[in-house]
């Protein structure tokens, strides 16, 4: 049985409210202790900051358990709440924050703890794998002390601009109706990348029409102009949301599931495949 953790016990910062819409929580998802590789993932589920879609989170869980990897899903805060960025950022980097500083707790390692988003979720996933930084030391929190910066991403079908290719429902849901073009510019994250951005898996199709395939080249070329390891797989048939494309026990998984559980997620280090990695 799974258990929601809130992000913070306190209440969130700038939290509308008391509700569960208001209250971003973590649930994890523990492997089988003997196959247990020490890597973590904290998966952001798609839904166009609008909702959050169960088979881009508990799936990806049950998925990465399989492998010996123990997912926390996250449950972040959203639009149709009334929340705008910075929330959804905060969100996801307190989660990253908090795997690291209960490490222990779970038995990880807190240097490979990775990031996974789908769609809106794979926007948000990008947008803190280009946008964190090191914790505060000084901090009287210990979780706040972490660095929250993935040590790998994983973006699938991923939102990433808010540019032309942009997806429009969760370009309004994040940003508001009217955002100004800074902030258009600073959540374009094909934009920020730097040489210290993480190591990504990028997966899309070429039949979906939501999010343009678009979006994924443009975060690639951006990982390339900056010399940062990436794969980037575009398959032909499939529309958007797909998942795994499977249901549990995940017989048949989609390819994309089977190439990031083969020598290419030992290469990049996204699914160490055995304790030794």
């Amino acid at each position: 049985m799974q258990t929601a953790i809130p992000l913070w016990p306190g209440g969130a910062p700038g939290a509308l409210g008391n509700s569960s819409n208001d209250i971003p929580t973590l649930t994890p998802y523990l492997p089988d202790p003997a196959t247990a590789t020490g890597a973590a993932m904290v998966i952001c589920p798609g839904g166009g900051y609008e909702h959050l879609s169960t088979h881009e989170g508990n799936d990806y869980a049950l998925w990465l358990n399989q492998h010996g990897v123990t997912g926390f899903v996250l449950n972040y805060r959203l639009g149709s709440s009334g929340y705008r960025h910075p929330a959804m950022l905060q969100d996801a980097a307190r989660a990253v924050r908090l795997v690291r500083a209960r490490a222990g707790d779970w038995k990880i390692d807190p240097k490979r703890v990775g990031l996974m988003g789908s769609s809106a979720g794979g926007h948000l996933a990008a947008t803190l794998l280009t946008h964190f930084d090191s914790g505060n030391p000084a901090d009287a929190d210990m979780i706040e002390r972490q660095s929250s910066r993935p040590d790998i991403g994983i973006l699938c079908y991923a939102v990433i601009s808010m540019g032309q290719y942009t997806h429009q429902g969760s370009k309004r849901n994040l940003l508001g109706a009217n955002p100004s073009p800074e902030l258009v510019q600073l959540l374009s994250n094909e934009l920020q990348v730097t040489s210290n951005t993480p190591p990504c898996f990028l997966w899309t199709t070429y039949e979906d029409r939501t999010v343009p395939m678009e979006n994924s080249m443009l975060f690639a070329s951006a990982l390339r102009k900056n010399n940062v390891p990436f794969a980037l797989d575009i398959y032909q048939k499939g529309g958007h949301g797909m998942g795994l494309a499977d249901q549990p026990p995940f017989a048949h998984p989609h390819p994309w599931a089977r190439v990031l559980s083969s020598e290419l997620g030992k290469a990049l280090r996204l699914i160490p495949l055995s304790r030794n990695d």
